[in-house]
């Protein structure tokens, strides 16, 4: 009994060293496959990075509101990629201001005074552009006017005003550029909208009736000009709350422009919201009587909580 022991101990051990050396690579098979997923990521980010900057280069890039954060990013963004910008905005000093922080060694850009309330001048611009460089090849629409307040308290005048701002200039601005485009047959034109132009939120009706208007207006410009190769993008951000009820200085979306510059060439539609958000534009969709409820229950509660103040 003892040998017949002894035997089956030393046909054992061979046999557990063949499944301990047949653990060890099973052990190592999750962090190879980690280091692996973090270069393919990095190798894509830096292939983005490429791409993005060689896709902008001594390209015309038109900014409207380059003084706001995204403008003023974007701006950044493509002075370094080589791109000949013209930085559109309503003040003078502060287009001065983002002229001198740009310290590429390429090409200067061009400062011009572009206010969509004036409405008349938008033509002004876009034969100043015109005669300056010819042509634009990326037209970036990011101007916009926020507004937080009740419904019957907003005034006609000032309804007209948020809708001239967010709608009506960014629409009559890439009418005004679509010839020159056309006429290359290429051209892109990136419209920095809102999520409110997606789904709407209580007392905030003046701004997310002219995000809707301009999120439809482009949409249809995008099946328009696509005979003529030209791509229209719009870029849905979350909705950042203002503490003032009365319209304020635009205001920059969390995401950077830089994190999704190479995913904007790629696609025609851009959602940078978090998951709530998100999830709010599938109920929007697919349950809208649940949705209007729970967004009735919430405007319920803000009233008895400052009845209770």
């Amino acid at each position: 009994m003892e040998v017949s022991g002894s035997i089956a101990v030393t046909l054992t051990d061979p046999l557990l060293s063949q499944l301990q050396a047949m653990a060890l690579p099973s052990v190592m098979v999750l962090p190879l496959l980690i280091v692996i997923a973090a270069g393919i990521y990095y190798i894509y980010t830096e292939v983005i990075h490429f791409m993005s900057k060689s896709l902008v280069r001594n390209k015309v890039v038109v900014i409207t509101d380059a003084v706001s954060g995204v403008g003023r990013e974007c701006a950044q963004l493509f002075h370094k990629g080589g791109a000949r910008l013209v930085l559109c905005g309503t003040s003078w000093d502060k287009l001065e201001s983002l002229y001198d922080s740009l310290t590429s060694d390429t090409f200067a850009p061009k400062l011009v005074i572009l206010d969509f309330s004036d409405m008349d001048s938008i033509e002004e611009v876009v034969a100043e552009v015109g005669d300056c460089y010819g042509c634009v090849d990326v037209l970036i629409c990011n101007s916009s006017m926020k507004l937080k307040a009740p419904v019957q308290s907003v005034s006609l005048e000032l309804d007209r005003n948020i809708m001239d701002i967010n709608y009506f200039g960014p629409s009559t601005l890439a009418k005004g550029v679509l010839p020159m485009m056309i006429s290359r047959r290429s051209g892109h034109i990136v419209l920095v909208n809102s999520i409110q132009g997606r789904l709407a939120v209580p007392f905030r009706s003046s701004y997310a009736a002219s995000k809707h208007a301009a999120q439809a207006f482009f949409d249809c410009l995008r099946a328009e000009v696509e005979e003529y190769g030209i791509l229209v993008s719009t870029i849905s951000h979350t909705f950042i709350n203002a503490s003032a009820t009365m319209p304020s200085a635009p205001t920059p979306p969390a995401p950077t422009p830089s994190d999704h510059l190479g995913a904007i060439w790629k696609r025609k539609e851009v959602l940078l919201a978090h998951p709530i958000p998100r999830v709010a534009l599938y109920l929007r969709s697919l349950f809208p009587s649940f949705l209007f409820a729970v967004v009735a229950a919430g405007v319920k509660d803000s009233a008895l909580a400052d009845q209770m103040q």
